[in-house]
């Protein structure tokens, strides 16, 4: 019964850990319905006057962007903006071809008049937090915009965003992503459907009440005196924006979050892409979780409250770990809770957590509602999305619960870039990008073998006990069956 005991005293923790996650979001959920329902006036720069009309540094961090330079350069160099007033900056760290390509487009583009800078380094230190440091030291704007390479702002994107700066306490304005490919697939879907809940339920739940918040690392706006008065940037982690961000609201730096102006960007088609960006933004979270957790705690500028909910924020990657312990032992606490009576009691008081799931339930439905808008047909659409999504992040909780143990655990890697395709359809084919990862990770073997073991946790659900099976956890082993065997199957297929 030792045995049993562990098992059972570590899937109870687990659970409990999902389940306070769970009301974390709850209280989010109340906070974001609380927020869209006042509107809050902000001082703003008068564009009108030309005087009041800040200097702004346009950052471009890329690397290897050869498929989509061309498309980011042009959309930027349409960015409606006193030109007078703004400096773009290429911090091209580029080692193939496309480095050539870029500096070529570069001085076509500086014969319209456009102030734009071609940098580069000699050793790629620090990675994109080295490359954003080095082009900080020459900037002349007061006002760092950065976009990633697969970003698309619109026309008038600083006209949206730069005049909250007139309070002298924003230090970081933060715009909502959106996603040019978002019905590509089922895996961008996915991707789509985890994201909107961050922008929506989670940025707005959070800078609503004052609670830190993270610059998501591109389609934001930063005050330069902001930077460096939290240190500048740092590339100790794979994620250097929650890094500067936490650093920077610990300095007593406001964040502006704009739920309303959207960025659009490209997902990843291709799902060793997408596991090379879950691996980063996993890993990096557990690495600022070790980083700022003791300076969040000790920190007498901020309330309780806030400091609950940011080493929750700290630890949202964490809880990919606990969904995988909860998943594996689920099969031997079936076995468990049939072969000893005397149980039956706390697996009834168990059931109480399938609120969890709830919870989520009616917290993604509301961020989904606000964007594509309520309705029978709709709630019908959000649902199957909502179980698609949640079995698919099952499958990939192997794949980010090593990611999260390498962050906690100090385990060093590269920044490893996610490979951009500009492609919007399925018409248009990606087989022949050179950036794609042509190696299967070992983790997919791992996932294989979890498929089958849910299936065997299914097969178990008709011969346990005496009384003709148990199907309690059926629909949980199904959606982890599907979800491990979606990740399985797309990664040794190499398909989207």
């Amino acid at each position: 019964m030792i045995l049993e005991s562990i098992i059972i005293a570590i899937y109870s923790i687990a659970l409990l850990l999902i389940f306070m996650y769970a009301l974390a979001q709850l209280n989010l959920l109340f906070n974001y319905l609380n927020a869209r329902k006042k509107h809050i006036e902000s001082p703003t720069f008068n564009f009108s006057n030309a005087e009041e009309i800040p200097f702004v540094t346009i950052q471009l961090p890329v690397y290897n962007e050869l498929y989509v330079m061309k498309r980011l350069l042009d959309n930027i160099a349409l960015i409606d903006y006193p030109h007078d007033k703004l400096e773009i900056q290429v911090l091209d760290d580029s080692t193939d071809e496309s480095f050539e390509t870029t500096a070529k487009h570069i001085e076509e583009l500086k014969k319209t008049g456009l102030d734009i800078q071609h940098i580069s380094r000699e050793k790629r230190i620090g990675f994109k937090a080295g490359a954003l440091k080095e082009g900080l030291n020459i900037a002349k704007g007061e006002y760092i915009a950065i976009f990633d390479a697969d970003f698309l702002p619109q026309k008038d994107w600083l006209k949206k965003t730069i005049p909250y700066f007139k309070d002298p306490e924003i230090g970081v304005v933060q715009t909502r992503w959106g996603h040019i490919n978002r019905d590509y697939s089922i895996l961008t879907r996915v991707q789509a459907f985890a994201l909107d809940a961050h922008f929506t339920l989670e940025q707005v739940g959070r800078n609503s009440k004052g609670h830190f918040i993270n610059f998501n690392g591109t389609a934001g706006v930063w005050r330069k005196e902001c930077i460096l008065d939290a240190g500048n940037w740092e590339g100790d982690t794979l994620t250097e924006d929650l890094d500067l961000s936490y650093r920077a609201q610990l300095k007593k730096w406001k964040f502006k979050y704009l739920e309303d102006v959207e960025t659009p960007a490209e997902l990843p088609v291709v799902i060793s892409a997408a596991r090379s960006q879950q691996f980063r933004w996993n890993k990096g979270g557990a690495e600022n979780f070790q980083k700022m957790a003791k300076r969040v705690l000790r920190c007498d500028n901020i309330s309780n409250k806030t400091k609950v909910h940011s080493l929750l924020h700290l630890l949202n990657s964490t809880m990919f770990l606990n969904i995988l312990i909860v998943a594996i032992l689920s099969i031997p606490m079936l076995y468990i809770k049939n072969e000893y009576e005397h149980l039956k009691v706390y697996f009834y008081v168990m059931s109480f957590f399938v609120i969890s799931t709830i919870i989520f339930f009616v917290c993604y439905w509301f961020t989904f509602k606000s964007i594509y808008g309520g309705g029978f047909k709709k709630f019908f659409k959000y649902t199957a999305m909502f179980f698609t999504f949640f079995s698919i992040a099952m499958g990939f909780s192997v794949h980010n619960s090593i990611a999260v143990l390498e962050g906690h655990f100090g385990k060093k890697s590269d920044f490893i870039r996610t490979p951009k395709f500009n492609i919007s359809n399925l018409k248009e084919g990606w087989k022949g990008n050179k950036y794609i990862a042509k190696n299967i990770s070992p983790n997919v073997i791992i996932e294989g073998v979890l498929m089958i073991y849910f299936a065997f946790g299914m097969y178990s659900a008709f011969i346990v006990g005496d009384q003709g099976g148990d199907f309690g956890l059926f629909p949980f082993h199904l959606m982890l069956f599907l979800g491990f065997g979606f990740v399985f199957f797309k990664s040794i297929t190499s398909k989207a």
